[in-house]
């Protein structure tokens, strides 16, 4: 299977997709909408937590992003990601981790060197957390918001048919719903 990019540097062109029920990839409408609402993504990091076929990862550097972490389990998906990487030749702009979003925000320090190369924990300016439906792990998605700037934006998919999910620490700024899909887009809480 295969998903077209949709606009940007690799609009139009095609990434290699699973067709297991381990991973869904977002359908081609909510992703349109998705990115239509974000708009330019120039010089952001991203952060594609269950990435599956990291659809949404490239999509965000097709559209100007400096860098994505791809963060997936499945050995199958990790495969897909790679050729996606090698297909679109950028393995410069992107990193995968071979792990569940749980268990790598158990072993990871997100730290990173600043301009003054000084350590400094790792902050996304855009997370996408599109996590199995039938297996939200709502509280592993919104450990995620600890990697977050401060001015930065998180995005959940998340069955259509539930109600927003919400957490002490971050604020819905939007929601939107598209039938059997919705997506929940949040900031930290000032």
């Amino acid at each position: 299977m295969s998903v077209r990019l949709i606009a940007g540097e690799f609009g139009g062109r095609t990434i290699t997709t699973s067709d297991s029920f381990k991973t869904h990839p977002m359908g081609d409408r909510v992703r349109m909408s998705l990115f239509n609402i974000l708009g330019n993504l120039q010089g952001l990091t991203v952060l594609d937590a269950f990435a599956g076929s990291g659809s949404l990862g490239f999509e965000a550097l097709s559209r100007g992003a400096t860098h994505v972490t791809f963060v997936e389990r499945d050995r199958t998906a990790q495969r897909i990601i790679e050729k996606n990487i090698a297909d679109l030749g950028v393995g410069e702009k992107v990193k995968l981790i071979r792990s569940g979003v749980g268990g790598w925000l158990d072993t990871t320090t997100f730290v990173h060197l600043d301009n003054a190369n000084e350590l400094k924990k790792q902050d996304y300016d855009l997370i996408f957390a599109d996590p199995p439906y039938n297996n939200l792990q709502l509280s592993t998605v919104f450990r995620l918001k600890s990697l977050l700037n401060p001015k930065g934006l998180m995005i959940l998919s998340y069955p259509g048919r539930e109600s927003v999910p919400t957490v002490n620490g971050v604020v819905v700024v939007d929601k939107r719903s598209y039938g059997n899909a919705a997506l929940a887009f949040y900031r930290l809480d000032s």
